[in-house]
């Protein structure tokens, strides 16, 4: 079948934040865009080999699934950490700051988190009118920026029990094979996260369920709601890129899909 990329490119949602009249929010697969190769179809990592022109209009397309502009869709360059950016419009010098998260009460600005296997987090208060976003590898997770985003979100005026969050698509438990010497921060954390560890098929490996880890988290800060699409961009190769998929078959670069949340002008 060929895939008609004239049309909007596809993409998942949750009942949480889709019943929210204000608010419009999207998982994207790597369906429905114009790059090839290794990047088909919709890559949309500016920090990817792929063609430039490519990126930008794979971006374009997710943009006017808002009915925003290309400007209007903000990605942050993502470190890892918990720095959570708060933001007032479109980034307008091209440079993007250095955070994890992003928060906003302004409509007509599409806050973005690009992932290929680390966990991607949608937010909103719909009362307040505010909404975040988060990227949760396990660095980040481990180290609070889903608080961190809530607290954000919180400073704005959000009412913490108001706020529903769902993970993203996410490289699943069976997908995520990790060393010997892995589980050890997490166990310093809190040995109930054990519980997040199965011995892998290799003696002194595991398998880590990060979306589980995350939701986790999310459930422990007693926000209003929280789904997960559960969804493993590891496994689902037709779906979703993947960091690790690529790794193992020796790729010299991979995509990265876009999770959005905006609020409309209405």
């Amino acid at each position: 079948m060929t895939l008609d990329t004239t049309a909007p490119p596809p993409y998942l949602t949750t009942d949480s934040l889709a019943k929210i009249s204000n608010i419009r929010h999207a998982f994207f697969t790597r369906q429905g865009g114009v790059s090839d190769g290794i990047y088909a179809s919709l890559n949309t990592g500016l920090g990817s080999d792929d063609a430039s022109q490519a990126v930008t209009e794979n971006r374009r397309r997710i943009a006017a699934v808002f009915d925003l502009p290309a400007n209007a869709l903000n990605t942050v360059y993502q470190v890892h950490g918990r720095t959570v950016a708060q933001v007032e419009g479109p980034w307008t010098d091209g440079t993007p700051p250095q955070a994890d998260g992003m928060v906003t009460r302004c409509p007509g600005v599409a806050l973005g988190i690009l992932s290929a296997d680390c966990t991607p987090v949608l937010f909103a208060d719909a009362d307040a009118g505010i909404v975040g976003a988060a990227h949760a590898g396990w660095k980040g997770a481990l180290s609070g920026i889903l608080q961190a985003t809530v607290e954000a979100m919180e400073a704005l005026g959000a009412n913490r029990l108001a706020i529903a969050a769902c993970v993203g698509p996410t490289i699943a438990q069976q997908s995520y094979e990790v060393g010997p010497e892995f589980p050890a921060p997490f166990l310093a954390a809190d040995s109930a996260n054990e519980g997040f560890f199965v011995p892998s098929t290799r003696d002194g490996h595991f398998m880590f369920d990060l979306p589980g880890y995350a939701v986790q988290i999310l459930t422990s800060l007693e926000i209003g709601a929280v789904d997960n699409l559960a969804r493993d961009t590891c496994a689902e190769e037709e779906h979703f890129f993947s960091y690790r998929r690529a790794t193992k078959r020796s790729e010299p670069d991979y995509g990265r899909c876009l999770s959005a949340i905006a609020i409309t002008q209405s």
